[in-house]
């Protein structure tokens, strides 16, 4: 059986949430204060038989009217559903009887925490609220103080079991049968494990001491019995052996020690003082203590171990210790049936590749069954790149409301978006699901410069959390899946696609055609803006227009150059800043021209004269061709077209992109001073950092 949901109402950042889980790992991610830690703080108050039940006034969901404090009591109220899942022990079903909503093939158990104020002091509860001006601003925090002063200390709890409206109390004796081990981020596993004095190392060396002989399934539960008492009796020998053979070294000192209680009058009635003992095989454990032995070996102990092997040591004696609690024969009646494991950011002392390791860890405990269900929160981008979509949980505070989504439930039925997404979460681009919001870029140029383009805008795209993604190219429809508010189990997050609007052109199918030679009506090619339109006899044209799909959508929107005179993200820079000699990078080719094409724009020449000191080449007679045709644009936008076009042939995008990152972060630490050069961010990208950074 497995826990498949949890349905939260009025739990500090929970209003009303529900969230499904899967039978195995599930990986719940989401950005700081997303409610990572109250949502297993939530499922511990159900099932963990060990934490505190009462709350505070602080636990409570503050995002209540005075209307709702003075109509209801405020209650926190968790349900826990438990259903079959694929592998069944033989006392699931006895555990969860008492609380089955659901008997058949596939049974289903509820159990519910609440915290409430009993029906018997509502009373008093309506009047403190009526004596409240309800009119006044903060009426409501006038609430929240009397129920902290007056009512919280009134307010109790219960674990019912079963349907809700039937009031029957979980019993709890089926509620201990939960094992729920929850290991925080920040814990002291030096005090938790390192010596056998310590609870967790001494029942762990208890259950598996002997155990050759515990596990051999040949032997009956007797023959186990007898052989394991024979072992401990043969110890109390030796032992008794070596306590002897201490006492006798101590014989004239204990004398002289005990001279003493003689003249302190500690000896009356003929009583002595004296030393006597005898130590078992369990008692001698508190001796032990946990090493790391080298294969040189040199053997150092775990105080000097480093955080993280510490902390996967300490995880792997606690699985062990929860094989031990759900042993029928070491435990008796007291045995756990359900162990649940509840880790949270497990990146917290763990390097990369010491992540993915323990993720591989956890998954082979699961498939060996040592544990029912795992749950993992992280902000790590490691562990969620190497696990599966359907294994992770996104949650998102979006305005203080708690927002749950499933990544692997939003593709369609198809599969083709679910596979490409899934090979392209590395661990670097699966931060999307971390931030709060996202930008899309399709190359590693915009990728480079957007965080510069939004300091040049007084904007960080790092305060406001924005993660900036490079898909490589339109892929963008692949990822939108899982961001559309229009549809369930999506992430509601502000999402930001910037594109190159990219016009292309190809010439109109003519027959026949000559099967020798290559059909150009097949493929559309790239064409400058001042061409795009020019000939719509001869060819058909089209641009990267916005996805009708998203053209008005509530959290997603596109950004792309002007229709007329954009193309792409180096185009665009320079037709922008067609003077700006700042741009030209030591990495580009034919920079010696573009300076003398922007020195003889900022001068004032025409545009003969700018195109007469372009080199002679096929593509630049090109250029002039398609300007000197165009005859609705005027000289200012074809001086511009001319110098963006020769700037975009003579870039290599990502060595460009990172140059020109430097030189722009450069010029900007210079604002204020003489050598300052104004640079203009293109008004399609500052449109999008600026509903960014909103």
């Amino acid at each position: 059986m497995y826990i498949s949901n949890i349905k939260i109402e009025n739990f500090r950042n929970f209003k009303v949430q529900e969230v499904i889980f899967k039978d195995g790992v599930n990986v719940i991610i989401g950005h700081n204060n997303a409610g990572k830690t109250n949502l297993l703080k939530a499922l511990s108050l159900v099932i963990n038989p060990d934490v505190s039940k009462r709350l505070d006034v602080d636990d409570f969901n503050k995002n209540m009217t005075f209307v709702e404090l003075k109509n209801t009591p405020p209650k926190i109220s968790i349900e826990v559903t438990i259903k079959k899942g694929c592998h069944e022990e033989e006392d699931d079903l006895v555990m969860v009887a008492n609380w089955l909503t659901k008997l058949d093939t596939e049974f289903e158990a509820k159990l519910t925490y609440e915290f409430f104020l009993p029906e018997k002091e509502k009373n008093k509860y309506d009047q403190a609220m009526v004596a409240i001006d309800g009119t006044a601003t903060d009426a409501r925090d006038v609430a929240w103080r009397i129920i902290k002063n007056d009512f919280i200390r009134l307010y109790t709890y219960k674990v019912w079991g079963g349907n809700l409206a039937n009031q029957a109390v979980a019993d709890s004796e089926s509620l201990s049968k939960f094992d729920f081990q929850f290991l925080d981020a920040i814990r002291d596993v030096e005090r938790d494990m390192l010596t056998g004095k310590n609870t967790l190392l001494r029942n762990v060396f208890d259950f598996f001491m002997d155990y050759e002989i515990k596990s051999d399934k040949t032997k009956t539960k007797e023959e186990i019995e007898t052989e394991i008492k024979s072992k401990k009796d043969s110890f109390v020998s030796h032992a008794d052996n070596l306590i002897q053979a201490l006492q006798g070294r101590m014989e004239k000192g204990k004398e002289q020690i005990l001279s003493y209680a003689n003249e302190t009058g500690a000896s009356f009635n003929n009583a002595t003082p004296n030393f006597d003992g005898s130590i078992s095989d369990v008692e001698m454990f508190s001796f032990l203590r946990l090493i790391i032995e080298y294969q040189t070996g040199i053997k150092v102990p775990a105080t000097h171990n480093g955080l993280g092997y510490n902390n996967l040591i300490f995880m792997s004696l606690l699985l062990a210790k929860m094989q031990v609690n759900s042993d029928g024969s070491y435990m008796g009646s007291n045995a756990k049936v359900f162990a649940t494991l509840v880790i949270e950011e497990p990146e917290a002392h763990l390097h990369p590749a010491m992540q993915y390791k323990f993720l591989k860890f956890l998954k082979n405990n699961k498939d060996s069954r040592k544990v029912r269900q795992i749950f993992v929160t992280t902000h790590s981008t490691h562990i969620t790149s190497a696990v599966s979509l359907d294994e992770i949980i996104c949650l998102h505070n979006e305005n203080g409301e708690v927002k749950v989504g499933y990544p692997s439930k939003v593709f369609p039925l198809d599969g083709k978006s679910l596979k490409y997404v899934q090979r392209f979460l590395d661990a670097t681009k699966s931060d999307m699901l971390f931030a709060q919001k996202v930008l899309f870029v399709e190359g590693l140029a915009e990728q480079l410069l957007m965080s510069v383009f939004a300091q040049y805008l007084d904007k960080s795209l790092e305060d406001n959390h924005v993660a900036v993604i490079n898909v490589g190219g339109r892929y963008f429809n692949h990822f939108l899946h899982m961001f559309d508010s229009t549809k369930s189990n999506t992430i509601l997050k502000k999402i930001v696609c910037i594109t190159d609007i990219d016009p292309e052109y190809k010439k109109h199918p003519v027959a026949p055609i000559d099967p020798d030679e290559e059909d150009e009506s097949k493929h559309f090619k790239k064409c400058y803006p001042f061409e795009f339109n020019a000939n719509t006899a001869e060819y058909a044209y089209q641009q990267n227009l916005t996805p009708a799909t998203y053209s008005a959508h509530v959290n997603i929107s596109f950004y792309s150059q002007d229709s007329t005179y954009g193309k792409t993200l180096e185009y665009e820079l320079v037709r922008c800043n067609p003077t700006l000699e700042l741009l030209v990078t030591g990495v580009m080719k034919n920079q010696s021209e573009i300076k003398r094409l922007m020195k003889a724009n900022r001068d004032g020449k025409g545009l003969d004269d700018i195109t007469n000191l372009m080199k002679a080449s096929e593509e630049n007679t090109r250029i002039k061709n398609g300007i000197n045709t165009n005859t609705t644009w005027n000289e200012k936008d074809k001086k511009e077209a001319v110098i963006a076009s020769r700037y975009l042939n003579s870039v290599g995008k990502g060595e460009n992109a990172l140059e020109l990152s430097r030189i722009l972060l450069e010029n900007l630490e210079k604002k204020g001073t003489a050598e300052y050069q104004e640079f203009n961010v293109p008004s399609y990208i500052a449109e999008a950092i600026e509903s960014l950074c909103q």
